[in-house]
């Protein structure tokens, strides 16, 4: 490597370094003020705690009338996993449905789902709500878990691979007698996983970050998720402890980032196979 090309690389991995540095501070700021007393995350504009302290998560643990945090977190853990679930299976049977049977209607059905997709989701919200208020559906799961249950996007997505990804080992398998539902559940899905993980990731997202629905639908305490929960206590009496809301937003980020780790190589993969298809 010549020297040019040894200080270009230099600049490109410094330039990187410091990009990545402006992303990481409000997180590190996160993470470092919910170590902090209560006084030094007042008036302290340091960085690091002077003194380190974890008194904040064990406030916010032992609170279980005023943030039931631990309450909060299953709650989203349900409504995430569930609507996660009921989007990836809705999704993938649709879109496998589009690109490969013989549907009555189906250019019709494809204008639709791009039609839908341009309406913004926030147009359907109070829709939604007096419908679930109609059926007495409000402060439960229903309507946490329900609204999430299909995605117009991962039909589009999954469709749109499906139909240029070759039919050689369907048809392969349709001649030894395997049905529709063997032939994508042993031979489709498989070769599909990048997809369908980026989906599930990306749907996971924006459930677990969600707040204005939730908060529309949820009156009591007990069912809030997290994100509404944390804006609870953000507007409630404990607003002038920082240390406290930073402990509390921790164990809201956590999950998502560990998440993110693991299925980090199987997302990149995904949207590669979506680029060069």
């Amino acid at each position: 490597m010549t020297g040019k090309k040894r200080l270009k690389k230099i600049i490109l991995v410094l330039l990187a370094t410091g990009i990545a540095y402006l992303f990481l501070v409000p997180l590190l700021f996160m993470i470092f003020t919910s170590f902090k007393t209560l006084s030094e995350s007042i008036a302290s504009s340091e960085l690091l705690p002077r003194l380190w302290t974890v008194e904040n998560y064990l406030s916010i643990l032992s609170d279980t009338v005023n943030s039931p945090i631990l309450r909060w977190f299953a709650n989203t853990v349900i409504v995430t996993a569930a609507g996660t679930a009921a989007t990836v299976v809705v999704d993938c049977f649709a879109a496998y449905a589009l690109a490969r049977l013989d549907l009555p209607g189906k250019k019709k059905i494809l204008v639709l789902i791009v039609w839908v997709m341009s309406i913004p989701g926030i147009v359907t919200l109070f829709p939604a709500f007096y419908l679930f208020r109609q059926f007495s559906l409000i402060d439960t799961f229903a309507p946490l878990i329900l609204p999430y249950t299909a995605n117009v996007t991962g039909v589009y997505l999954i469709y749109n691979f499906l139909v240029d990804f070759p039919t050689s080992l369907e048809e392969a398998a349709k001649v030894d007698g395997a049905g529709v539902f063997r032939i994508f559940t042993v031979i489709v899905l498989p070769c599909i996983r990048p997809i369908i993980l980026t989906l599930a990731f990306v749907t996971f997202l924006g459930i677990y970050n969600d707040y204005l629905w939730p908060s529309l639908v949820v009156t009591s305490n007990e069912m809030k998720t997290v994100t509404v929960g944390i804006a609870s206590l953000v507007l409630g009496a404990n607003f002038v402890n920082p240390g406290l809301m930073m402990a509390a937003t921790v164990f809201a980020v956590v999950p998502a980032l560990l998440l993110f780790m693991f299925l980090n190589k199987y997302i990149v993969r995904g949207e590669t196979n979506v680029g060069i298809k």
